[in-house]
């Protein structure tokens, strides 16, 4: 088992060091001055000779790239041109949201698709397995910001049963920051006034963030389900009397549920990724807004700081999800071996 990990951690340390290569030589090739574009264009050459020499830029490219893993790894990106604070501080201060988000949308994801793909596996061809690959057909077939959009319109214009934008409603506080996570902190301080509205605000970004890899998930836990039901053991378990409920989830889901939680690691990092549109729609002051924000003004510290991060989440998770995967079923885990 420890090599095991050993060998996944060293997968996701060349992961993590190929990415801040890109982003080093992106930052070096793009068009425009990075000191200029810190200055701006009022600023003179002197000026920007001068902040050329402080971002390091003067001097050899390996000598740049040393300094920048050093700044890294101490999680010291310079200062954002947008915020004009230090990046880790603005990064820090946007990642809860942002986390808070894709729980929400990754337990959604799991938990919904999950069912709806035992549920159509266990119903196979009859209704409830048809509304649920139609749905799931949708879900897959329109992007994140339709889904935003929509939901926008039915639950918040139309219903009015949800709150629009935003974290939590102006008239409420924040509760005491302990988590960073507006629902956890809410409980921790026995707010429930700002624990419901918290809850409120969430829900329509978490759907919108969740609707296509929830489909990915039920269509493929569907797939391996009835799969699994056309198997020997499956048949002896009938034979034996044993309820259809109890073959569902012990004999078929079990062996259908590996391939699932293999690709659950790309859907969570997949939420990180369309983060960048649904918190810009609902104006979710999270690490994705202020990654395009960032982005929109060619603010490099921020945005190598974003994508930094998204690639430590990326290793990190995947990781969680081989060693479960290896308790699972020890067979993958004496071949990787």
């Amino acid at each position: 088992m420890t090599r095991f990990l050993f060998n996944r951690l060293m997968s996701g340390i060349i992961v993590v060091i190929g990415v801040s290569v890109l982003m080093f030589l992106l930052a070096r090739v793009i068009p425009g001055d990075p000191a200029r574009l810190a200055l701006g264009p009022e600023a003179s050459a002197e000026q920007v000779e001068a902040m050329r020499q402080q971002m390091g830029f003067d001097r050899p490219i390996a000598e740049q790239y040393i300094r920048f893993m050093k700044g890294a790894l101490n999680f010291d990106f310079g200062r954002s041109l947008y915020t004009d604070n230090p990046v880790s501080q603005d990064v820090a201060a946007t990642f809860p949201a942002t986390l808070e988000l894709v729980i929400f949308a990754g337990v959604a994801m799991t938990l919904i698709g999950g069912a709806m793909g035992i549920a159509s596996a266990h119903f196979k061809d009859r209704w409830p397995d048809n509304a649920a690959r139609i749905l799931s057909l949708l879900a897959v077939a329109l992007p994140n910001f339709v889904w935003a959009l929509f939901l926008m319109l039915l639950l918040s214009f139309w219903l009015g049963l949800l709150p629009l934008t935003g974290r939590l409603s102006e008239s409420l506080t924040a509760p005491p920051a302990v988590t960073g996570l507006y629902t956890v902190d809410a409980l921790l301080a026995g707010q429930w006034q700002v624990f419901r509205d918290a809850l409120a605000h969430i829900v329509l970004p978490a759907v919108a963030l969740s609707l296509p890899g929830l489909a990915q998930i039920s269509r493929l836990t569907r797939t391996n389900m009835v799969d699994s039901y056309d198997r020997p053991f499956v048949e002896f378990a009938r034979a034996y009397g044993l309820a259809e409920s109890s073959i569902a989830l012990k004999w078929a889901l079990r062996p259908a549920i590996i391939p699932t939680l293999m690709i659950l690691g790309m859907q969570i990092v997949a939420l990180l990724g369309n983060a960048f549109i649904v918190e810009t729609i609902f104006h979710w002051p999270g690490m994705a807004k202020y990654g395009v924000n960032a982005i929109m003004r060619k603010d490099l510290n921020a945005v190598i700081a974003v994508v930094m991060l998204i690639s430590v989440f990326f290793v990190l998770i995947n990781m969680i999800i081989d060693t479960i995967v290896s308790f699972i079923d020890p067979k993958i885990r004496l071949k990787a071996s």
